[in-house]
């Protein structure tokens, strides 16, 4: 570490002590790859640490946080999504770069675009209505994230203009495409909390779009799909004698989903003193002992049960419901208004949605269902994909009641299909999955 001149020593004391160290270690634990943070404590140094391993897409299998007093000290078992360890030096040195900065940079500019937020009502075709209305008015989508929860949507669009590629700065132009997204949000009945607004910086796009939903209440209405038995369990509880609250969460594992608990708790004011996280099989089990920013224990059951209904939103909102499709071609105005009205024509409603693009080339996942939230008919799928070209879109992942139902179908109630019918089935199965992957 190079020093400035004029430092004295007190302040280069300061510097080192307030200074994260980082230890990335290979050698202990045959599984994972073991990054170790020791830090002076400070407001928010958990979320980053976290969303600095999450933003690689690495996947954390165990932690454990402890930030007793005014030191902080964090170890994290990680994988890459493979499940093996880390050895591209180019990723082990960026995670070191990143975590020993001692106040690292949160804000997410949008390069040369312009970042447009949306909230409102969720309904079959919404996504497709908001991308003509953009296409018409020579919006160009260059990048967007799209979350759906209880009936409502949240959705981060960054656009530029079409014509020139540059950001939309004229304020009467914003005006427009604000106030036509607006009526579009708004449907029928949802005048007073359908909102657009244009953002130039964000903190984060992902902790942003849960600040979003948490601001838009989503975690107070009515599910609208049916509770599944894998929905996230979570319990509160005071453990008086030390001063915390003790929260656990025991859900299905999934990649980002300690850094969507930790962004809520966060978000909702509460500091992590200490946490245990783990992973076993596909399931995840995490406690963390917490207390409101001025040192206090959640003081009510009132207070109890909004935190254990936000965690469980927190949860819930990047759950993968559906078939995700991804879709990978050549960028062109109004691409994404037509794939998305393909969508609508054949009854399918876009549930989550990854908008990219790089070097003119889309890259885009969605994450579709029927028109009432349950699994999509197969048969439909293959006819968007036809539709929109089996090449370009493709089938990347399909929900566990598909292999459910093939299991029903073989009999119900002691009847049993004929051979021939299920070969037929089976072969039918077969080249839908060629068809696919292809």
């Amino acid at each position: 570490m190079e020093w400035h001149a004029c430092l004295d020593e007190y302040e280069k004391l300061v510097i080192r002590m307030t200074t994260p160290r980082v230890v990335i270690d290979n050698a202990v634990c045959p599984t994972a790859t073991l990054v170790k943070v020791d830090s002076a404590r400070r407001d928010g140094i958990l979320l980053d640490a976290v969303q600095v391993l999450t933003d690689l897409n690495l996947s954390i299998k165990k932690a454990y946080i402890s930030s007793d007093g005014q030191w902080f000290m964090d170890v994290f078992h990680v994988t890459d999504l493979n499940g093996n360890k880390l050895t591209d030096e180019s990723v082990i040195s960026y995670i070191e770069r990143s975590l020993e900065t001692s106040f690292p940079d949160r804000s997410h500019g949008f390069d040369g675009s312009t970042a447009l937020e949306l909230t409102g009502t969720d309904r079959v075709g919404l996504l497709s209505e908001v991308f003509a209305v953009l296409a018409d008015l020579q919006c160009d989508v260059v990048d967007a994230k799209v979350w759906t929860h209880n009936g409502r949507i949240a959705s981060l669009i960054s656009v530029k203009d079409c014509n020139s590629g540059s950001p939309i700065n004229d304020s009467q132009q914003i005006d427009r495409i604000e106030s036509r997204l607006r009526n579009i949000l708004r449907g029928d009945n949802d005048i007073r909390s359908a909102k657009t607004s244009v953002s130039l910086a964000i903190t984060h796009t992902e902790r942003r779009l849960h600040q979003m939903m948490f601001a838009d209440r989503d975690y107070g209405r009515k599910p609208v799909l049916q509770c599944r038995e894998d929905s996230p369990v979570v319990t509160v509880q005071n453990w008086a004698e030390r001063g915390y609250s003790v929260v656990n969460v025991q859900c299905k594992d999934r990649a980002k989903l300690l850094f969507d608990v930790v962004c809520t708790l966060t978000d909702m004011q509460y500091v992590v003193f200490h946490a245990t996280i783990n992973t076993a099989e596909d399931k995840a089990y995490m406690e963390f002992y917490v207390r409101h920013t001025d040192g206090t224990p959640i003081s009510s059951e009132a207070e109890r049960q909004r935190v254990v209904q936000c965690l469980r939103a927190a949860v819930e909102r990047r759950a993968s419901h559906g078939v995700r499709l991804e879709l990978c071609t050549s960028d062109r105005q109004g691409l994404l208004a037509n794939v998305t009205r393909t969508f609508r024509e054949n009854g399918l409603n876009v549930t989550r949605a990854e908008i990219s693009t790089t070097n003119d080339i889309a890259r885009n996942v969605f994450y579709v269902t029927d028109a009432i939230g349950n699994v999509a008919d197969p048969k439909i799928i293959e006819t968007v994909r036809e539709k929109i070209g089996l090449g370009e879109l493709k089938v990347k992942e399909l929900p566990l009641i598909y292999h459910e139902r093939e299991e029903a179908a073989i009999g119900v109630g002691g009847a049993v299909l004929s051979l021939g019918s299920l070969v037929r089935k089976n072969l039918y199965n077969l080249g839908l999955l060629i068809k696919s992957y292809s």
